[in-house]
């Protein structure tokens, strides 16, 4: 089966409070799944792409659910490998205020850090439009890192473009050269689509405008950097540069995923062959739409869903 996207990364089994607070007090929980890359891959094939997650997850129900819930999303996971002896990752959020939600992962030793290349089958990648990566990857383990750069080499092999988001956990990170590896891996990317505070933390530089060169130079073609609220900067080089304003919602109730809601977003506007500026303000708009639902794919919308917010804006813009 021919996919648009192909996403490879670890998802985590999360356990949400049932109520608001300090976890300590908390006493029932929700569970759902989440992890960036199967977050896009959830997001893409609701607003109508064929999409696949790879990964590794553990011979545990953890892991079973996981598949199961990611497949009913309509993401293939033929390529999922089963680990007998390593868990599937959990991790908890805390949400002790609408303003302060954070998250605690277990994480360690998962199914999904031990990804090696031979996890990857070509045939996986082999007719896809887009590879879609993060950096988390290859914080997990030396052999995630290399599963990535594996991956980037099969998509250049089969003129697949490379998305890469930085997606920094510098709790992950510790005192490994993170610099190094992130040049080395936009270098090789086609699209790369940081946060502000990643590019600041990166050059330590606030300015977008300045930012893009600096990704640039890196070697990175195109490059759209989100700025929360504010919206997106994207900047082709030697070419196009623009602000596309953010879509206002009234109320935030869960910030986490909104960055692979605007990934979504943002790439289904490419494969519908949409302006960048278009493909950019989709992307805005899926990221809003996730931030009023509690949840990291909870609020991913289908086109429909998505249809019909963009025309409640469009009116309330003009009232």
């Amino acid at each position: 089966m021919k996919v648009d996207v192909v996403t490879i990364g670890e998802t985590m089994a999360v356990f949400t409070p049932e109520q608001n607070g300090m976890l300590r007090h908390a006493r029932t929980f929700s569970m759902t799944f989440a992890g960036a890359e199967s977050n896009v891959a959830i997001g893409l094939s609701r607003l109508g792409h064929r999409t696949r997650w790879i990964s590794r997850v553990g011979t545990d129900e953890f892991g079973e659910a996981m598949v199961s819930f990611i497949r009913g999303e309509g993401v293939d996971v033929d390529f999922v490998k089963r680990d007998s002896l390593f868990p599937t990752g959990v991790f908890f959020k805390e949400l002790r205020r609408p303003d302060d939600v954070r998250v605690y992962y277990y994480r360690k030793d998962s199914a999904a850090s031990h990804l090696t290349i031979e996890d990857i089958d070509e045939r996986a990648v082999t007719g896809a439009r887009y590879l879609h990566l993060t950096g988390i990857t290859p914080a997990l383990s030396a052999s995630c890192h290399e599963v990535v750069k594996y991956a980037i080499e099969l998509a250049r092999r089969n003129n697949i473009k490379v998305v890469f988001d930085p997606n920094l956990r510098m709790k992950l990170w510790g005192d490994k050269q993170v610099h190094n590896v992130m040049k080395d891996l936009m270098a090789q990317a086609d699209i790369v689509l940081p946060g502000l505070a990643e590019g600041r933390f990166l050059f330590q530089e606030a300015d977008p405008g300045k930012l893009a060169e600096h990704f640039h130079e890196w070697g990175v073609p195109l490059v759209v950097i989100k700025l929360g609220k504010e919206g997106a900067f994207y900047s082709v080089k030697d070419g196009e540069r623009q602000l596309v304003p953010g879509t206002r919602v009234s109320h935030v109730v869960d910030p986490i995923g909104a960055g692979d809601g605007f990934a979504a977003g943002f790439l289904s506007g490419l494969l519908n062959d949409l302006p960048l500026y278009q493909a950019v303000q989709k992307g805005n708009t899926v990221g809003a739409m996730v931030t009023q639902v509690s949840g990291d794919v909870e609020g991913l919308p289908d086109q429909e869903d998505l249809e019909q917010f963009s025309k409640e804006k469009q009116d309330d813009v003009m009232r």
